[in-house]
C-alpha cells in the first residue's frame, strides 16, 4: 500500500502457536518467577549464543545498569557520553553518582577516547561508554585508559546484542556489560535485560542484588532490589532466540538497500559497517547536513510523517540538555560540540526484521525527492 504506515520499529515476535505449549507447561509447574525453569534455560542459552561466561537476567534494561554500579561499589564520578538514552545517566543518578560528560566521535557516535583523560579527577571511579547503535566503542583504547588510572569500565550495550569484533563478543570487554531486551531491540523478551560479568562470584553477588539481597531464606547480604525476570518472558525469550539470526540477516538486507539508495544523496550521511565487526543492524541513523541537503533535519522528519513514515530523532536532545543534568559543568555546549551537532542532525529511519523492500524504497524516495513537502 502506497500510504501504509511505517513505524520506526516493529517487534520480533515468536510464533504464537509455538508459545502456547510453553505457557501450558508454566501453568502446570505453577512457578511463575524467582529463578524458575525457563529463567535458568534462557540464561544458559544466552550465555552460549552471546559467547559470554556469565549472564544474569533482569526484568528490564535499566536495572542492570543500576545493579552493575552497586555490584562494583562505584561512588564519586563516572565518565560517560551524553549521546544515549536517558537510562544510561539515570542509573548514575539513582546511585548518587555524578555523571561527567565527554564528547563523542562523529564517525561512530560513541564516546571519544581522546576526550576521556582530561575529564578524570581524583573522584573518578569508572567509565560508562555506550556501544551506540550497536557500533563497538574503541574498547582497547578505553581499557588502556582505565588500566592506567585504575578505573572500572561498565559498557551500556543495550544496542549491541550479538555484536562481535574480531570474532569476539563485544560483551567480553570491560568489567561488566549491560543489555536491554526491550521490545524495540533486535532481540526482546517484551521487557527485559541482562548483566554480563566475568566470574561466578560476581554473578552470585549480582543475583543477590536483583533479589532484595537474599542469600538464603533468612539471610540478606545487601540492600538489593527486585529485578527478576519472570517465567513467561523467559519462555518468550527462548523462542525469540531461535528467530534472531534470521531477523539480523533481514535487517542487514534493509540496511544494504538504504545504503545503496542514499549513497549519492548530497547532505545525507550514514554509518558504514566497521571492519571485522559482526553487526546486528539494530538501527539505521542518517545525519542531515541542512546546508548541503537543502532542508533541515526537522523539515525532513515532519515531511516523512506527512507521508505516514515515522522515524525517530534518536538521540535528541542530548541527555546533558535535560533539566536534571544541564547544570553540570560538563554539560555545557562548549564541552560537547560534536554530540550537539550529531543530535541536531540525526533521524533513525525505520528498521526492523521484516521491513519490506518496497517500503525501504518508498522511504529512500522521499529522502531523495527533497524539497517536496506535498
Amino acid at each position: 500500500m502506497e500510504n501504509q504506515q511505517i513505524t520506526v520499529t516493529s517487534p520480533l515476535l515468536p510464533d504464537l502457536q509455538d508459545f502456547i505449549p510453553y505457557l501450558e507447561d508454566i501453568w502446570k509447574r505453577k512457578w511463575l518467577t524467582n529463578n524458575g525453569h525457563y529463567h535458568q534455560e534462557l540464561e544458559k542459552a544466552l550465555s552460549e549464543y552471546l559467547k559470554v561466561p556469565h549472564i544474569s537476567l533482569f526484568t528490564n534494561g535499566t536495572l542492570p545498569l543500576i545493579t552493575a554500579l552497586q555490584a562494583l561499589r562505584i561512588t564519586g564520578e563516572v565518565i560517560t557520553a551524553p549521546y544515549s538514552f536517558v537510562a544510561t545517566t539515570h542509573s548514575l543518578w539513582w546511585n548518587g553518582i555524578k555523571p561527567v560528560f565527554v564528547d563523542i566521535d562523529g564517525e561512530t557516535c560513541n564516546i571519544n577516547p581522546e576526550k576521556i583523560e582530561a575529564a578524570i579527577t581524583p573522584k573518578t571511579a569508572a567509565i560508562m561508554p555506550v556501544h551506540c547503535y550497536g557500533q563497538p566503542c574503541d574498547v582497547l583504547k578505553i581499557k588502556e585508559i582505565a588500566d592506567k588510572y585504575g578505573l572500572k569500565v561498565i559498557y551500556d550495550a543495550a544496542h549491541a546484542f550479538g555484536v562481535e569484533s574480531g570474532g569476539k563478543s563485544i560483551l567480553e570487554y570491560g568489567d561488566m556489560s549491560t543489555l536491554s531486551f526491550h521490545v524495540t531491540k533486535v532481540y526482546n523478551t517484551v521487557e527485559g535485560g541482562a548483566l554480563v560479568c566475568r566470574d561466578a562470584e560476581t554473578k552470585r553477588r549480582i543475583d543477590y542484588l536483583k533479589n532484595f539481597g537474599f542469600a538464603g531464606e533468612t539471610t540478606v547480604v545487601a540492600p538489593g532490589i527486585n529485578g527478576k525476570l519472570d517465567e513467561i518472558r523467559a519462555a518468550y525469550g527462548l523462542l525469540a532466540l531461535k528467530k534472531v539470526d534470521e531477523a539480523i540477516a533481514s535487517r542487514k538486507r534493509a540496511a544494504d538497500l538504504y545504503r545503496e539508495g542514499l549513497k549519492n544523496v548530497e547532505g545525507i550521511k550514514y554509518l558504514n559497517n566497521m571492519e571485522n565487526v559482526r553487526h546486528n543492524y539494530s538501527y539505521f541513523p542518517v545525519f542531515v547536513n541542512e546546508k548541503e541537503y537543502g532542508m533541515s533535519r526537522d523539515a525532513l522528519y515532519f515531511k516523512m510523517q506527512k507521508k505516514n513514515i515515522f522515524g525517530r530523532r534518536y538521540f535528541y536532545p542530548l541527555i546533558s540538555a535535560f533539566s536534571t543534568y544541564r547544570g553540570l559543568d560538563s554539560a555545557s555546549l562548549e564541552n560537547l560540540p560534536v554530540a550537539t551537532k550529531v543530535a541536531e542532525s540525526v533521524i533513525c529511519l525505520p528498521m526492523y526484521a521484516w521491513l519490506e523492500k518496497n517500503n525501504v524504497e518508498r522511504i529512500v524516495n522521499i529522502i531523495v525527492t527533497k524539497g517536496n513537502l506535498e
